[in-house]
């Protein structure tokens, strides 16, 4: 008998595109998810795909709206004028539009809720400042898919948080950047993460401000990532996880290589999923996040 499946997809800017490309090479495969859980970039893809049929079909409607990313702006790259526009109260939420608007021209309408998705199971995390915890949408399948995967991306200055029934949401990044824990809590019995960790994004010899904040930012979602990914060890859930991270450093807010990315993250899945078993019979070995890296570093140097 197969195991409840759930792939689970990690936040990470514009290289959610090597997500697509993964997605694209466990459908081929014949990987099927009965539920999927997604923080940030890994919550609109797995919104996107959940709307549009977790099938060939949906993800290459995927891959057009990655394609059509290329030519909106929808991260301004000056960081300090986006902080600075906040602060003084003159940003018109430019980013925040944008996305919206362009979430609700590739399917995802305001009025759709959980319940009118189906085949597949959706959860979308986001961190409630708040309460200081994880929230995953999906659960009330009343809840709105859009509003909810706004609230997962919630990343300002860019996007601002969501206060709504006293909860204070921002990007779900903050708690859990890769949604083990949240895919355990929903049953799941094996899991296929598409991690979109990068530790090479920050030199180790940079300084300034900016390299600081971008080291911090990596030493937590990297934590966040051991200590889940021991939650699923200890409750017996095997874990095959892949790192989709490239040699080439490319910014979070950087649209304009999807193209590319997509391509990369399909070789280094399809080339993970060599190593498995038939995707009815299980996985052969689980993978874990430091040696899933040191694999894809000496592929690199090959």
């Amino acid at each position: 008998m197969k195991r409840k499946l759930a792939f689970v997809l990690s936040g990470g800017g514009s290289r959610g595109a090597l997500q697509v490309g993964g997605l694209r090479a466990l459908l081929e495969a014949g990987f099927q998810p009965c539920l999927v859980t997604g923080t940030s970039i890994g919550a609109v893809n797995a919104a996107f795909l959940s709307v549009n049929g977790f099938d060939l079909d949906g993800i290459q409607k995927l891959e057009e709206a990655w394609r059509a990313s290329t030519t909106q702006d929808f991260l301004p790259a000056n960081l300090w004028r986006q902080i600075m526009q906040v602060f003084f109260r003159r940003s018109r939420g430019g980013s925040q539009r944008r996305i919206r608007d362009f979430a609700i021209g590739h399917g995802l309408t305001p009025d759709l809720r959980f319940k009118d998705i189906a085949d597949v199971r959706l959860f979308i995390v986001a961190s409630d400042l708040n309460s200081n915890s994880p929230v995953i949408f999906g659960e009330d399948p009343e809840e709105y898919v859009l509003e909810s995967m706004m609230a997962s991306i919630a990343l300002p200055p860019w996007v601002f948080p969501v206060e709504k029934e006293g909860r204070y949401l921002v990007d779900g990044g903050a708690v859990s950047n890769l949604p083990v824990e949240a895919a355990l809590q929903q049953g799941a019995e094996e899991i296929i993460a598409l991690d979109l960790f990068n530790p090479y994004e920050v030199g180790s010899t940079e300084r300034g401000l900016r390299p600081f904040l971008w080291k911090l930012n990596l030493t937590v979602e990297n934590r966040q990532n051991q200590l889940e990914m021991e939650l699923a060890e200890a409750r017996g859930v095997p874990v095959h996880h892949i790192s989709l991270t490239m040699e080439e450093a490319i910014s979070f807010w950087d649209f304009r290589h999807s193209e590319k990315m997509i391509e990369h993250g399909y070789r280094v899945t399809r080339d993970a999923i060599g190593t498995w078993e038939s995707p009815n019979t299980g996985f052969s070995q689980r993978r874990f996040p430091l040696l899933s890296r040191l694999e894809h570093l000496l592929q690199l140097k090959k």
